[in-house]
């Protein structure tokens, strides 16, 4: 397994806010991590996935990454954007009939500032929270967890302090992009806050940038965001960071400036099949990602 890292930050953390550069963490430990007895059970989980599914592990590293953020059977645990549930696919057999899995989609005012949000998709978000749980229904079997939604900004008041984690993966990006629009980090982050229990947690997987590249390039729009700014526009909404991992870390992506994440796989936006430009993407695999682990105080 690779390093954990156990970082206790500095106390001007706190103080920023996003878009503002954060304080350099205070001590770094390396740990390595007890393995849950529950260990096994997720392994026969993703064993028993379809091949293609299987095809992603390589890259998003699914084992490692739950057991670094704690996820357990049994939990409630809210997975932000679940898309086509790739996540979803593996929690709800994982969590198990005691657990509780509760999608949390985009605000719907935010969809509007994406070029391909027409009125047929626009239509199709409308009643998400409605059909999620019911897609979500073919995925959870026998023994899966039970399953609601809502969307960021709509958050029902009876889930206030239910979750016992809340995983942000591959999403930040847009939130950030669009923050200027709307407040939608800041509304996001506020309704993570406010559905964890004391001492729950917030998971994050993102695409991350170089710390030296511009914050014109990292402003969500091309997909990467900084790690600074990720731990101010968390420590802004009151989470304390607690640690970070290089699970998910590809030194090989080295993007250009004027170069998106999608041009990266799964997507491979921009080049023809079988070009030696794909070939070339192919052999970087999927994006550097930073995985920082984040905890709403007791």
């Amino acid at each position: 397994m690779k390093k954990l890292w156990i970082v206790l930050i500095a106390m001007g953390v706190a103080a920023c806010q996003p878009g503002e550069e954060a304080a350099a963490p205070a001590v770094a430990l390396e740990e390595t991590p007890a393995t849950p007895a529950s260990a096994g059970l997720l392994a026969d989980v993703l064993a028993a996935m379809p091949e293609e599914f299987k095809q992603r592990y390589a890259h998003r590293h699914p084992q490692e990454t739950l057991e670094f953020f704690g996820i357990e059977p049994g939990m409630t645990v809210v997975e932000a954007l679940p898309g086509s549930g790739w996540y979803t696919r593996v929690l709800l057999p994982y969590l198990g009939p005691e657990g509780r899995l509760i999608g949390a989609n985009y605000a719907m005012d935010m969809w509007p500032n994406f070029a391909f949000a027409n009125e047929a998709f626009m239509e199709s978000q409308r009643n998400w929270a409605r059909d999620f749980p019911a897609v979500a229904e073919e995925w959870r079997g026998a023994n899966g967890a039970t399953v609601t939604a809502f969307n960021f900004g709509a958050m029902p008041g009876e889930l206030a302090g239910t979750a016992d984690a809340v995983l942000f993966v591959r999403m930040l990006h847009n939130l950030a992009r669009f923050e200027s629009e709307g407040g939608f980090l800041t509304e996001a982050m506020a309704d993570a806050y406010n559905v964890l229990k004391p001492g729950g947690i917030l998971g994050v997987v993102q695409h991350q940038a170089r710390d030296e590249m511009s914050d014109e390039f990292a402003d969500g729009s091309r997909g990467y965001l900084k790690r600074a700014f990720v731990l101010a526009a968390a420590a802004a909404a009151g989470f304390e960071f607690v640690a970070e991992s290089d699970i998910n870390a590809n030194p090989a992506d080295q993007p250009g400036e004027d170069e998106v994440v999608w041009r990266l796989p799964p997507s491979l936006a921009g080049t023809e099949e079988n070009s030696e430009a794909r070939v070339a993407m192919m052999a970087i695999g999927e994006s550097h990602r930073m995985t920082l682990k984040f905890r709403k105080p007791e």
